[in-house]
């Protein structure tokens, strides 16, 4: 290497961390303007939303709700409702479901529990899920919680896609892996595998979309999904989901 060609490439090499903080910048920033862009600008009018569903944001997880059983679905039929948590209690009328990283999701039950080393392996090495699942008598308020309407077609969409997200034994059941963060929750094992590309809040706007309710361009944020929940049917309530 001559003297010139040395130095261009020390002048390059200097300037590499700069470039990097560049780059890194650019795609914070490009996520974040994402988060407030729609996927679906226009909504052609729909009939029959007779079916309601929810979804909570805890800060760092978005959940879907859904009643336990009603002329559509029945989860006693699928798996254990008694068996959910520490409160063996077989009547919770709604059942909220979110998806994520398994020892991210297991070992942060808040921000406050945020560990260093778990976030970065969960985000940068796909790493096995679980289904974090609980029961409630009533639509809880201690969350922030936004409520749609969808018709039954797309309410069975997302009920199916919830269902498949589960892993299945060889007999066909659910496989608990232990009590949650409450007693009245408790973890499954999941399909699929977490990353920085799929995380929790995506899972999340994947199944809303498959009930043709509108999500960010980039779905990665809780926030940005509650933010743009909503659907052409234009109903939005915070009360009893209709059974």
């Amino acid at each position: 290497m001559n003297h010139t060609n040395y130095s261009i490439f020390i002048r390059l090499l200097y300037r590499l961390p700069r470039y990097i903080l560049g780059l890194v910048l650019f795609s914070l920033i490009s996520l974040a303007i994402s988060a407030f862009i729609p996927r679906k600008w226009h909504y052609y009018p729909q009939s029959n939303c007779k079916m309601q569903i929810c979804v909570s944001n805890t800060g760092i997880h978005s959940n879907i709700i859904v009643p336990t059983k009603n002329n559509i679905s029945d989860w006693h039929k699928f798996f254990s409702i008694s068996k959910l948590g520490v409160d063996t209690a077989p009547t919770y009328n709604y059942l909220s479901f979110g998806w994520g990283d398994k020892d991210f999701y297991m070992l942060t039950p808040s921000l406050s529990d945020l560990n260093f080393s778990i976030t970065l392996k969960a985000l940068f090495i796909p790493t096995s899920s679980v289904m974090y699942v609980q029961g409630y008598q009533v639509i809880p308020t201690h969350l922030e919680v936004k409520c749609i309407r969808v018709s039954k077609n797309d309410y069975l969409r997302l009920i199916e896609y919830i269902e498949r997200s589960f892993q299945l034994d060889p007999k066909g059941k659910t496989v608990r892996l232990g009590n949650g963060h409450t007693v009245n929750a408790g973890f499954y094992a999941a399909v699929g595998s977490y990353s920085i590309w799929r995380n929790c809040n995506s899972w999340t706007a994947s199944g809303l979309r498959r009930a043709n309710i509108n999500t960010p361009l980039w779905d990665g944020l809780s926030t940005a999904i509650i933010f743009h929940l909503n659907n052409s049917c234009n109903l939005e309530q915070k009360g009893k989901i209709k059974k």
